[in-house]
């Protein structure tokens, strides 16, 4: 067992830029945007009382709809000093997902860029309070939303009844360092910091609520799997408002004063530029992130040799991936990490120097003061080492509960404390755990239990398939019969036949798919997550289709 740290966000990095100062602290290769950890202590601080002068007290929520920008950065580490509630909002949100967020989160500030890709936010915005129009900046009166009042846009135009960044940043003058400073005592690690919207691959999002305890501890240990430094640069492409960005990201480098390298939004190409220019040592990304930038027609011209480590996590991560990025992309520490958003997220993670056999077949051992059990599922039986059951979880990294929803923390966390993930997993020996599927997505077909994962893994050394996703669907004899959706590489043809061929005499008759499919893409969350259920959705129309 390790001490925790007993800090908020605020005062670590306010303890980090004291000891690493003139170190780079955030570098934006594209945009020339560049801070030493004392640049950026003091432009958070400046920002932190920006919002104070807004009226924001501790605890009000506030919200973020932007990419990866410097001044997503900028909020989360200044909400982090003066206590207001950082609530992430989902890039890919359109209007009715946005207008639930603010409901049910009671946010009172809006942070949000102008647009998104072809995606108007202003004009969404719009559209949910249209007396913003009529509005003085900071005096929203909103019918269907009476707790937002504070509207900040990130860009040159001036709109109606909002504040542009600057004006926040110049009403900082409004309020002293002593004010700040009273405010940042004030505040306590055990505090609520942080919402987190689960990001709806099982249905609608729930309000996570994390801690400074909760997120401060967990990024500190992430970086202590991955051997991360204070002379490490992290190249972040995955979005900030999910955990992978804003945890296993942006906090675990402040942790031990590494150097943050992100990127606005995700491009191969930008992502390889980035690492090159930068001499970035780590990279994460989602498994789909990854076999884009090992497939781009010019991935050989880039100098990659200064990669050493990383996370690759989100979604189950494909043994032929890893390898490829630990033997061509260089990352020959790359770990592998499991978690959830209702842990902070990450509950196990792989170590830098597990034998790779390890690190492909697993997803690692806990976390430093996280207790992992298998339990039967429905119950609270633990079950023996290398049995198949569901994964639970206790310790600092569980969140405070959901907002404003008792009963469903009540379903997720227990009377011990314990954290039921949903996610089927078996633990071996030495406490390494593999995730064999979760509870819903398990198929059973004849009595039969197949876990989607198994056949996911097999037919992914297919050295024609790039990428492959396994769902059950409804089926008049069995209940249920399997379905496969593959993505075939670019320049190779693929047949139902082929994959039939493949299957035959390797896995059980009753695990090869019945229904092939191919496609060039799967229905994702913004963070890389792939919805499964939408993908079942899709088959049982595409299915009622061929069969009227």
């Amino acid at each position: 067992m390790t001490e925790l740290l007993q800090l908020t966000v605020g005062k670590l990095l306010e303890e980090v830029a004291s000891k690493q100062g003139d170190r780079d602290a955030v570098v934006y290769h594209q945009e020339g945007v560049r801070y030493s950890y004392t640049e950026f202590e003091k432009v958070c601080r400046q920002a932190a009382r920006g919002f104070m002068n807004l009226g924001i007290e501790k605890g009000d929520h506030i919200a973020i709809w932007a990419t990866n920008k410097p001044e997503w950065l900028i909020s989360q580490f200044s909400t982090g000093k003066m206590g207001g509630v950082l609530v992430t909002v989902n890039t890919n949100y359109r209007a009715s997902e946005l207008f639930y967020l603010l409901e049910q989160s009671d946010s009172s500030t809006l942070i949000l860029m102008e647009k998104f890709k072809d995606h108007s936010y202003i004009d969404t915005l719009y559209e949910i309070v249209p007396e913003l129009k009529t509005s003085k900046p900071g005096k929203l009166h909103s019918e269907k939303l009476p707790k937002l009042k504070n509207i900040i846009v990130l860009g040159d135009k001036k709109y109606p009844g909002t504040f542009s960044w600057d004006e926040l940043m110049a009403g900082s003058a409004s309020v002293s360092e002593e004010l700040l400073g009273v405010r940042m005592e004030s505040l306590h690690f055990d505090d609520v910091i942080n919402m987190q919207y689960t990001s709806g691959t099982t249905g609608f999002p729930k309000g996570v609520m994390l801690t400074h305890s909760n997120i401060v501890n967990n990024g500190f240990n992430i970086a202590a799997c991955m051997e991360l430094s204070s002379e490490d640069r992290m190249c972040i492409p995955v979005p900030f408002f999910h955990c992978f960005g804003c945890v296993l990201g942006t906090m675990a480098c402040v942790t031990v004063g590494a150097t943050m390298v992100p990127v606005v939004e995700f491009n191969p190409k930008t992502v390889l530029q980035t690492v090159q220019e930068e001499k970035c040592t780590a990279l994460h990304g989602v498994p789909t992130m990854f076999i884009a930038e090992l497939n781009s027609e010019d991935f050989e011209s880039y100098d990659l040799r200064t990669l050493r480590t990383g996370i690759m996590a989100g979604s189950n991560c494909p043994i032929e991936v890893m390898k490829n990025v630990v033997e061509k992309m260089g990352a020959r520490e790359i770990t592998i990490a499991y978690g959830q958003t209702e842990a902070s997220p990450v509950i196990t993670q792989t170590r830098t120097d597990d034998p790779i056999e390890l690190r492909v077949s697993s997803v690692g051992r806990a976390l430093p003061n996280v207790e992992v059990k298998i339990v039967e599922p429905g119950s609270n039986r633990e079950l023996p080492r290398g049995h198949q059951g569901e994964l639970c979880t206790r310790g600092y990294q569980v969140m405070k509960g959901y907002y404003k929803n008792e009963e469903a923390t009540r379903e997720a966390i227990d009377s011990e404390g314990w954290l039921h993930t949903g996610d089927l997993a078996v633990m071996d020996e030495n406490g390494y755990c593999k995730i064999t599927g979760r509870l819903k997505d398990m198929i059973i077909r004849g009595g039969e239990k197949i876990y989607p994962r198994e056949i996911e893994e097999f037919l992914y050394q297919h050295p024609s398939v790039l990428d492959v996703q396994v769902i059950g669907v409804p089926d008049k004899k069995y209940g249920e019969e399997v379905m496969a959706w593959i993505i075939p590489k670019e320049g190779t043809k693929l047949s139902q036949e082929d994959i039939r061929s493949f299957c035959e005499g390797e896995i059980s008759r009753h695990k090869i798919p019945r229904y092939i499919e191919f496609t060039d893409q799967y229905p994702m969350t913004a963070s890389g997550k792939i919805q499964k259920y939408k993908l079942k959705e899709q088959s049982i129309d595409l299915l009622t289709e061929k069969t009227n």
